[in-house]
């Protein structure tokens, strides 16, 4: 890691396809203004066709970007085409941060220690119980099952719809997670203490799927990696039923702070003003 003393001019990114909602650029702005950092960081589309070239031009200098953030649908091949993917993008098949190393791009995944620092954070003791259930069998839970199981909850079931997909995921991270269909919720529900949900159910004025969260056990909690709306359907309904709820703007948060360690050489911190920024931004759209 580079001295945090010294100054650096560099320049970073998010990229995807297409990128303009999104709001790491208010994210890492905040913080270069707040540390007083010069550089910047700034939405680059590219398109699928043309990515193979854009990570060619990180290695050869030629983009002028030292690294940056991405996101759908570049994770995947971005793990692929990277010099040195680590090991967590590796299990993952997917990377969400790169920057340029010795003249290689290097990659590594941060979603699900943005998703476990936003539960540090938000619920103190959450990692206390052996039990875990994961809603949803997407791209999006691989980094949520990962960091869980990492972190030492014994047991993760995945719930799907599609079971073959939970199976797959299942196979990928090993013994401790196991599959399901949809039909075995309410049982793998009872007695687990932490509920999370990695689908779009209920989003978008789509019905929202019914859950009793009173079988599970006490103190438990849930929380959804979904962060707008703030507060989502099945968030609502953890609420009203007394349990304890962490929204998903945090892991948004918290996943981008290594990737500012590595491109400006100081590491930052979530804060209550960097939260409201982002909240009042999503109010304005």
């Amino acid at each position: 890691m580079r001295d945090s003393r010294e100054t650096f001019v560099n320049h970073a990114f998010v990229t995807g396809y297409p990128i303009k909602h999104s709001r790491s650029p208010l994210i890492h702005g905040y913080w270069l203004k707040q540390l007083g950092l010069p550089g910047s960081y700034r939405a680059h589309e590219v398109r699928p066709e043309d990515f193979g070239g854009f990570i060619a031009s990180l290695k050869d200098g030629t983009s002028g970007f030292c690294g940056g953030n991405v996101t759908i649908p570049h994770k995947e091949l971005a793990c692929r085409l990277a010099d040195r993917p680590d090991e967590l993008s590796q299990e993952l098949g997917a990377a969400n941060t790169l920057w340029v190393e010795d003249g290689e791009v290097r990659a590594t995944n941060t979603d699900g220690r943005g998703f476990v620092a936003n539960l540090d954070e938000r619920a103190v003791g959450w990692d206390k119980t052996s039990t875990a259930v994961v809603l949803g069998a997407g791209g999006a839970s691989r980094a949520v099952i990962q960091a869980v199981r990492d972190r030492g909850i014994k047991t993760i079931h995945v719930v799907n719809r599609t079971v073959e997909r939970a199976k797959e995921l299942a196979d990928r991270f090993g013994p401790s997670v196991e599959a399901h269909p949809m039909g075995a919720l309410k049982e793998v529900m009872a007695g687990a203490g932490l509920f999370i949900n990695t689908t779009s159910l209920g989003m978008d004025g789509s019905e929202a799927l019914a859950i009793d969260f009173g079988i599970m056990a006490s103190g438990a909690v849930v929380t959804d990696i979904v962060y707008v709306p703030l507060k989502t359907p099945i968030l609502a309904q953890a609420e009203a039923q007394g349990l304890a709820i962490v929204d998903g703007l945090g892991m948004l948060l918290h996943q981008a702070v290594p990737g500012f360690e590595l491109w400006f050489g100081c590491r930052p911190t979530v804060d209550a003003a960097l939260r409201q920024r982002i909240i009042d931004d999503m109010d304005r759209h």
